[in-house]
């Protein structure tokens, strides 16, 4: 897969899962730190990570661990976050052939929509939260606030990115970690395995083990 295509510009969309691809963490383990289930938490994330449980069915008993925190809690996780080497660069050089990059997660919007505005992510999909109290004293109730943005959630919204970017199928690319990246992966063009599980990775079209998500520029013909 190449950028170039009889001698003009083809541009790509580039759809990334979040946790454990465009940021090295898993966000909603963080916030779990606060509320003092971490450990269970974790679990429940790496099981559900390798296929062994139901994303949705998951990620409401996670979330459920979380009833009561404060929202305040956003604030610091945010600040623990580290986004990927590399994501900058690959952004930049999608954006230089007339591409788009978007995000769809199964983590929260409260924690990714500032990173996502600050990266210059043209398209980004997440849960939310759902919360109680008034503004001054807002605290989770334990439950997700919507639809849950799971694997078929996620192939819908990068088809739905890619139609409404003019931008045909076969030069979208998905990029992620878990079974719950895999339905999207499925449609894609191309199919990159980054920092993933076994399953995702005997699934993908190419694996790439490096937490350097400009890894990927060589195979979009991007870098010289």
């Amino acid at each position: 897969m190449s950028a170039r295509h009889e001698g003009a510009t083809v541009p790509f969309l580039v759809v990334l899962d979040a946790d454990s691809t465009l940021l090295h963490d898993e966000v909603i383990e963080l916030i779990a730190d606060h509320a003092g289930t971490t450990e269970l938490v974790a679990d429940i994330t790496t099981r559900a990570m390798m296929g062994e449980l139901d994303f949705a069915d998951s990620l409401r008993e996670r979330v459920a661990t979380l009833a009561g925190l404060s929202t305040d809690a956003f604030a610091e996780v945010r600040g623990r976050l580290t986004v990927t080497a590399g994501a900058s660069e690959l952004i930049a050089a999608v954006h230089a052939t007339g591409g788009k990059v978007g995000v769809v997660s199964g983590g929260f919007h409260e924690v990714l929509d500032p990173i996502a505005e600050g990266l210059g992510l043209d398209f980004w999909r997440a849960n939310r939260l759902e919360v109680a109290g008034a503004d001054g004293a807002q605290t989770l109730t334990g439950r997700v606030d919507g639809a849950i943005v799971d694997a078929q959630v996620k192939a819908q919204t990068l088809t739905e990115w890619a139609d409404a970017s003019g931008i045909r199928e076969s030069r979208t690319i998905a990029i992620g970690d878990g079974a719950n990246d895999l339905e999207m992966m499925a449609i894609a063009g191309l199919a990159v395995a980054f920092n993933a599980k076994p399953r995702v990775r005997d699934e993908a079209d190419v694996v790439i083990p490096a937490q350097d998500l400009s890894q990927v520029l060589g195979l979009l013909g991007l870098r010289g």
